[in-house]
């Protein structure tokens, strides 16, 4: 029997991996292989940030790959010309990848399984990466849900019905990579300023560090999660995003450690239960990306997308550095550019002052956190900025303004995180605030009404 190419792309792990466990089953000799292909993912193609974290996540799995006898071979230019020549080179007869949950990519995945079968090769495809392919969970009319807590009771009704994780594959015997292979150097994932070296004093990618991400929360945080989870100050969070959006763990293998969380008394299961409405929001993000693929660059509220947002450089700019003199809102831009990542609490203070207090277009501060986060998520970003922004399904009211400082005192009343990510220097002699927030909210307020009764 013949060797099966495995296509890896945001699947970088070994357990619970369908298309890498199909190979092994049937028999077949596993080539795992990863193209690097960004003018196909465009206009979505990975950030700064995300771009360091896949390098360092390919490094890792070529090494866990490794350990099971397996030789990750790295590619770059056209993903079918690519895997065709993979194909020759491995003499291959089939290959094998998980479905994209992506539209854009999921329809660039469909025009390389039809130029791959047309060259001769079997193709097989599988579902990985969500509790639900974001196609299926329809309304009884058929149409996409726009509303998260009718989606997130169905899909719940449904987890009984979601498989057990399949997990790593046996070993083969060891083999090196195709001999077309680049390395990941030449796949020129990291920018040649250093920039991103301060990621790594916060992040370790791979699956190995996902699974004690995992762990250590269900140990430590997730008795408390329901209340601490709103506290940027405290270690309340599973920072798995990241983990998540780049494959090194399955929403799957989640839920099925967390489990036994659900089935306890209430009380006692009351952090376990908000963990898991976390991750039904984000299938419900996929869901909506799936149903409405313009939202990435559309407010899907059409009358927000003429005439209401400003556009001005310097207030984005300053807000980008964390120099709004808003100290929450300064504190998390600091977080993000030191750390590729932000507390979700002050990710919706800052969208909020960006879109709200500043008028600014969603679309501005969505494109900086696409460049910026470690975890930056196309289905969850969007779906984000346009709840913040009131413009999206789903969306937060107009006249939901955040209050920076109220949020400070609310969520952050000791200043523990403020004090974490503001300089001395900041904290002795802020910046003088772009904007007084009670007048900004009047302000935002009147622009809203205004807008919302012209497109009445």
């Amino acid at each position: 029997m013949n060797d099966t190419l495995v296509w890896y792309r945001r699947d970088l792990r070994v357990a619970d991996h369908p298309a890498l466990a199909w190979a092994s089953d049937s028999g077949r000799r596993a080539v795992p292989v990863y193209v690097h292909a960004p003018h196909e993912e465009a206009p979505w193609a990975p950030g700064g940030a995300s771009r360091w974290w896949l390098h360092h996540s390919l490094q890792k799995l070529a090494g866990d790959l490794s350990d099971l006898g397996l030789a990750l071979t790295h590619l770059t230019g056209d993903s079918a010309a690519q895997l065709a020549q993979a194909a020759r080179a491995a003499g291959a007869d089939s290959i094998a990848w998980n479905r994209a949950i992506e539209p854009h990519l999921a329809a660039r995945d469909e025009t390389v399984a039809a130029a791959l079968r047309d060259a001769g090769l079997e193709v097989a495809l599988f579902d990985s990466g969500l509790l639900s392919p974001p196609d299926r969970l329809l309304k009884d009319d058929g149409t996409a849900y726009r509303v998260y807590t009718p989606f997130a009771k169905r899909l719940r009704r449904q987890l009984h019905e979601v498989a057990i994780p399949v997990y790593a594959p046996a070993a083969q015997d060891p083999s090196g990579p195709l001999p077309i292979d680049v390395g990941l150097d030449a796949l020129g994932l990291l920018d040649k300023h250093p920039w991103h070296a301060k990621l790594g004093r916060h992040w370790e990618p791979g699956e190995a560090a996902a699974w004690d991400h995992l762990e250590t929360f269900l140990a430590s945080a997730i008795a408390g999660y329901d209340e601490r989870r709103d506290q940027p100050g405290v270690p309340g969070t599973s920072r798995l995003s990241p983990h998540l959006h780049f494959g090194e763990i399955t929403p799957i293998q989640v839920l099925a450690r967390l489990m036994p969380h659900l089935d306890v008394a209430p009380g006692a299961a009351k952090g376990a239960e908000r963990f898991l409405s976390e991750l039904l929001w984000r299938e419900f993000a996929h869901h909506v990306l799936w149903h409405f693929p313009e939202s990435p660059e559309r407010s899907l509220n059409a009358r927000f997308e003429q005439g209401f947002w400003r556009d001005d450089a310097r207030l984005l700019e300053l807000w980008q550095q964390g120099r709004t003199g808003i100290a929450l809102v300064d504190a998390g831009m600091r977080e993000l550019w030191e750390s590729g990542w932000m507390h979700n609490r002050v990710r919706m203070v800052a969208a909020s002052f960006l879109t709200k207090q500043l008028g600014l277009d969603w679309r501005l501060g969505a494109a900086w956190f696409w460049d910026t986060l470690v975890d930056a998520d196309l289905a969850n970003n969007t779906l984000g900025w346009q709840w913040v922004a009131g413009c999206g399904v789903d969306a937060a009211p107009y006249y939901r303004i955040f209050n920076p400082d109220l949020q400070a005192e609310k969520f952050d009343a000791a200043a523990h995180y403020r004090n974490s990510w503001l300089s001395a220097a900041y904290r002795e002699q802020p910046p003088p605030p772009l904007v007084d927030l009670r007048a900004a909210r009047a302000a935002a307020l009147d622009r809203y009404q205004h807008h919302i009764k012209q497109g009445a």
